[in-house]
Formats: structure tokens, sequence, C-alpha cells
């Protein structure tokens, strides 16, 4: 049995999301900041006249900033209905991948990472690691 996973890039290593959660993948867009908002609260976006709130994942996996002149992208995903933006460095495809690919979290993960990452895919190309869109966003929504 195999799955699709849309995927992206953050600091350098490869992530997945289930394809049937991501609403669509955009260039970065204008966010208006929240004032008191929790840390890792990127702002919010105005994506054809509905607020969405945009979460920056660099911060929610502990990674350093991205650099000034960079700009994200974001990737759209439903979470209990309501869209919600993730900021990522660089949008990649949907990859079907085998569940024969799967292995828990590697063991190597810092303990906050592994948290979130419900497992890991073993691709020609490097390990994939799949996100839990769920826990990545709670405490920031």
């Amino acid at each position: 049995m195999s799955r699709q996973l849309a995927t992206f890039v953050l600091g350098g290593a490869h992530y997945g999301v289930d394809v049937l959660l991501v609403q669509e993948a955009l260039r970065s867009q204008d966010r208006t900041p929240v004032p008191l908002a929790p840390s890792g609260v990127a702002g919010l976006v105005n994506l054809r006249g509905e607020v969405v709130l945009s979460i920056d994942l660099r911060h929610r996996l502990g990674l350093a900033p991205l650099a000034e002149d960079a700009e994200p992208m974001m990737v759209v995903v439903q979470v209990d209905g309501e869209p919600i933006s993730l900021l990522v460095d660089e949008v990649g495809d949907v990859i079907d991948v085998a569940e024969s690919q799967f292995e828990t979290p590697p063991d190597t993960l810092d303990p906050a990472l592994r948290e979130l990452i419900v497992g890991a895919y073993k691709l020609p190309t490097g390990l994939l690691m799949a996100l839990d869109v769920q826990k990545a966003t709670a405490q920031a929504a």
C-alpha cells in the first residue's frame, strides 16, 4: 500500500505531509503581525479574502531563522477544517511512498523535533520525514 506526500525543504532536510491535507502551495505573501501571539506565529495572511494563520515551521522545528534576504514559501494545510499556512524554505513535489519504506523516527533526532515527526521514509535520494501537521500547529493555533 502506498500514500502520497507533498514534500518541502526546511534547513536542508526534506519533510512531507499527507497530500490530502494540503490545500495549496504558494509564494509567501505579506503577513500582518499578531500582537501577543505565541512565538512561531508568523502572522496572518489574506488568501483570496480568507484570513489564514501563518506558522513559521523553522521556529517550530528549532531551526535558525531564514536569512533576511530569503523569502519563504507557503504550504496551506487543513487542520480541523481550517486552513493554516506553513512557512517553508522550498516546496517540493508530490511523491508516492510505500509502507515498506516507512520507519519510526530516527533516534538521532532532537527530542523536540522527534515528537513532531510521525516517521521517516527511506528514499533513493535520502530520508523524508513525515510531519505530524496536527502536532506541528497545535501550540501556535
